[in-house]
């Protein structure tokens, strides 16, 4: 009975050793399937010109895996797309932002390239930004459209404006030279892609990268890419008014989460300014009659003054804070690049 027992203990010793190999080697396999070259198009109602799109980028990156991404499109974007050769998945949630966090999540690759299916972007370019990332340790680069033929391609005069504005802000408020801001024609390294936490879900997300590349004193490289108008029949989903605003608001609220000294520092200059300049004339009163005439104007000077100093240690608490955020994400840099090295 002794040795029976002992023969099934060792038969199950032996069956649970063959099934956690079997386990590791599907581990193994799975760590492994990491593209080289990814790219990532996002899609939503684009049946005029994807096929085009996933054949050039399948001419000058035959090494690489094409995904489209569509969004609902209601036209059949997804299945030219799949004809054409590319990898079709969905994203159900509404919103440019929204795709592309669903691609980030998704997709494994040691490049990524992200372009827009409406055929406004050469495919040509995509080696040279491929280049930057793959031999020059790029983290992000840029396709600058701005430097080359947007503004006389682009039939859109306020969203010439728009860009350029943006442009400025930004490069002027978080001490960067990025080119282009808004344009959606990008290279991702790998540890990019997995440290970039998206917070928009439509439009804005290119200036939410630019910003993340510059806080997070990212390689960021420019290269000048060409750019044509949409042809005929084809429609930007882009509104010019409303996701402007969006962007600027973005911008707004990004400078405040990672520039906390510079926002709140403002904010605590404007209410010092204010209750000085309104203080001054019930000093000069009480200094010429001995009397305070004017004890209201008096108690909203010293309230708003307490404010600009509570806005001054808001700033002071959350730049404390934003250091030893930025700390912990260099800590997960790291285990990104282990965990890059274990799947390739």
């Amino acid at each position: 009975m002794r040795k029976l027992l002992q023969a099934n203990v060792h038969s199950e010793r032996q069956l649970f050793a063959q099934t956690a190999t079997i386990e590791e080697n599907f581990v193994n396999i799975e760590e492994s399937l990491m593209d080289k070259i990814a790219v990532l198009i996002p899609c939503y109602n684009e049946s005029k010109t994807i096929t085009k799109v996933v054949t050039d980028f399948k001419k000058v990156l035959p090494e690489a895996v094409i995904y489209v991404y569509d969004n609902n499109s209601s036209d059949g974007t997804a299945e030219l797309a799949e004809k054409a050769g590319a990898v079709v998945r969905h994203e159900y949630q509404q919103g440019k932002g929204n795709v592309i966090r669903r691609m980030f999540r998704e997709i494994d690759a040691e490049c990524y390239i992200m372009t827009d299916g409406d055929d406004t972007y050469p495919a040509e370019d995509a080696p040279t930004m491929v280049e930057k990332v793959l031999k020059y340790n790029a983290d992000m680069v840029v396709g600058d459209r701005l430097s080359s033929t947007y503004f006389t391609e682009n039939k859109r005069p306020f969203h010439n404006f728009g860009n350029s504005l943006v442009r400025r802000s930004i490069n002027f408020l978080f001490g960067t030279d990025i080119k282009d801001i808004m344009t959606g024609y990008r290279a991702f390294s790998y540890l990019f892609v997995k440290s970039f936490p998206v917070l928009s879900k439509g439009f804005e997300i290119e200036t939410e990268m630019s910003i993340h590349a510059a806080d997070k004193n990212m390689r960021v490289e420019n290269v000048v890419i060409g750019y044509r108008d949409r042809p005929e029949g084809s429609f930007s989903k882009l509104n010019t008014y409303s996701d402007g605003m969006k962007v600027l608001f973005t911008i707004g609220n990004l400078y405040r989460s990672y520039k906390p000294m510079g926002f709140f520092g403002i904010i605590a200059i404007i209410l010092a300014i204010l209750a000085v300049a309104f203080f001054i004339p019930v000093l000069v009163e009480y200094v010429k009659t001995g009397m305070v005439g004017h004890f209201p104007t008096l108690f909203v000077c010293g309230f708003v003054f307490l404010a600009s100093i509570q806005a001054l240690f808001s700033g002071l608490i959350l730049q404390t804070i934003g250091k030893k955020n930025r700390q912990d994400y260099e800590m997960r840099l790291l285990q990104i690049e282990d965990e890059k090295r274990r799947k390739l």
